[in-house]
């Protein structure tokens, strides 16, 4: 038997993981896979961004101009996600998101994520619990770097 190519998942890794393949599969309706070639920017610092990207394959940094430099702010990866806070609070983007390699994502902007939760609460709530503990890990890990710069 071979694989069908055609029609893409969202695997069941990271913020995705609690989730059934029913559950995946319905979800990914709501969104958009797309493919992002090595140096195209996924999302571009200032501008407004209200979407989720769940990455589903190859590598992505993340940067911000700080005292007129790009400043590498991490790299994103498989099962990782961009645009949690945008997703939630809709604003300019912080970061520059921008491929390495040849990556493929899922996306879902905030007005789709809104009927995903009307129609399938149960699911929605284990993603939106993904959503609000990769935050929280990511503002431990800012209190983290300030502390550690302040000496503490």
């Amino acid at each position: 038997m071979s694989a069908d190519f055609s029609s893409p998942q969202i695997p069941a890794l990271g913020i995705m993981q609690p989730l059934g393949d029913q559950d995946r599969d319905l979800l990914s309706g709501y969104g958009e896979f797309r493919p992002v070639q090595p140096g195209s920017h996924l999302i571009e610092e200032g501008s407004v961004q209200t979407s989720l990207y769940f990455v589903i394959s190859g590598k992505l940094h993340a940067s911000a101009i700080r005292g007129g430099h790009r400043v590498l702010l991490g790299s994103v990866g498989v099962g990782e996600t961009v645009g949690e806070i945008n997703l939630l609070d809709p604003s300019a983007a912080s970061a520059t998101v921008t491929a390495v390699e040849f990556s493929q994502v899922w996306c879902i902007d905030s007005k789709s994520l809104e009927a995903y939760i009307n129609e399938y609460p149960k699911p929605a709530a284990w993603l939106l619990i993904g959503v609000g503990r990769t935050i929280a890990h990511r503002l431990r890990a800012v209190n983290e770097k300030v502390a550690s710069f302040y000496g503490g």
